[in-house]
């Protein structure tokens, strides 16, 4: 065969079309792509098995099951960390003579910081005395901290790992959420029927705000111009202008039997979702006119609950029955169920 000799002018070159024609035995082949990712994480706290279950939002299976400590419970995320708060606290549902049960654990108190990529604990944070629920500031440097049996909100600085202060607030505290400009924290007080709101700069409280009956739990929109409560013993959620730090007005959601636990925002802030506990549901709340869109069965006492980042679908924990529901928004219905550890409470989705 004859050969072909071709020249180019400096700086050009030329893209091979067939591999074959192009290899040499010091090539290496091309990687393989990179396993998919999950769009999303959701991440559930057990609270009697003391656990964290790692969902793969795309499979919607447990990846991971990791010992965190005792009766974990509020979960919040901010950048590749999550913080849980843990309570060495006996259980003590309705109906139990406290006066009976054991004395609390002090030692297994605080909240545990978990490293997302490594799925592990890292370190265990103050959380002063039996904490339940906390928010985090913007800026990750702190934490505000229901102290459920010592009518407080701890202020633990993150990096120190030390609480810095301490704010005396209503009876057995469990919501504290921060409002989205990072000026304010609400801490509702299940025993007054008030919501407290402190100021972050200062860390003072400004004002309290009488609302139904043992509120749970707060959320805002994402504009921080409103704030809604959910009122366990009041089927009702007191809707807050959050401007004024007032109370604008109060929405039934039915008779007694309606138990309103958990609540989160839609990413567009065009929706309210609230779990119902014994009642079994979510009720879906239009915050353009304050008003009950639809509600629709998802378990067994629901009570943790989160919306995925595209708001296309919630995952509420249900505790009696040991797992999770995926639901799908459109058409309101449960799409499966998750099995995870045993009484699952609270939910963080993570992107």
């Amino acid at each position: 065969m004859r050969s072909i000799s071709l020249s180019f002018p400096a700086g050009v070159t030329i893209a091979c079309i067939a591999l074959s024609s192009c290899s040499s035995p010091t090539q290496k082949p091309a990687p393989q792509a990179a396993e998919s990712k999950p769009p999303y994480r959701v991440y559930v706290t057990n609270e009697s098995s003391g656990e964290l279950s790692v969902i793969d939002g795309g499979a919607n299976k447990v990846t991971h099951t990791v010992k965190l400590g005792k009766r974990p419970r509020g979960i919040k995320a901010f950048g590749d960390r999550l913080y849980v708060a843990l309570s060495g606290s006996p259980m003590a549902p309705p109906g139990v003579d406290e006066s009976k049960l054991p004395p609390p654990d002090r030692s297994a108190d605080g909240i545990g910081e978990y490293d997302i990529t490594a799925n592990k604990v890292l370190r265990m944070l103050p959380g002063g005395s039996d904490p339940e629920q906390f928010a985090i500031t913007a800026d990750g440097k702190r934490l505000f901290v229901a102290n459920e049996d010592a009518a407080s909100v701890s202020i633990v600085d993150v990096a120190d790992g030390k609480i810095t202060s301490s704010i005396p607030v209503g009876e057995e505290p469990e919501g504290v959420t921060i409002s989205p400009d990072g000026k304010f924290v609400y801490a509702t007080s299940e025993n007054d029927s008030v919501v407290t709101v402190i100021d972050t700069a200062t860390n003072k409280k400004v004002k309290e705000l009488k609302v139904g009956r043992r509120p749970r739990a707060v959320a805002f929109l994402p504009n921080g111009t409103r704030a809604y409560v959910t009122e366990e013993n009041g089927a009702s959620i007191t809707v807050i202008d959050a401007t004024k730090h007032a109370v604008l007005t109060r929405i039934s959601l039915g008779p007694k039997e309606v138990k309103p636990m958990g609540i989160t925002v839609a990413p567009d802030g065009g929706r309210i979702y609230v779990t119902t506990g014994r009642f079994g549901k979510v009720f879906i709340l239009d915050p353009a006119d304050n008003k009950i869109v639809a509600s629709f069965p998802v378990g067994q006492r629901p009570w943790g609950i989160g919306v995925t980042p595209d708001g296309k679908l919630l995952y509420t924990a249900n505790g009696p029955s040991n797992d999770v529901s995926v639901v799908d928004i459109a058409s309101q219905k449960v799409l499966t169920k998750i099995p995870v550890g045993d009484r699952p409470w609270g939910i963080a989705i993570v992107p």
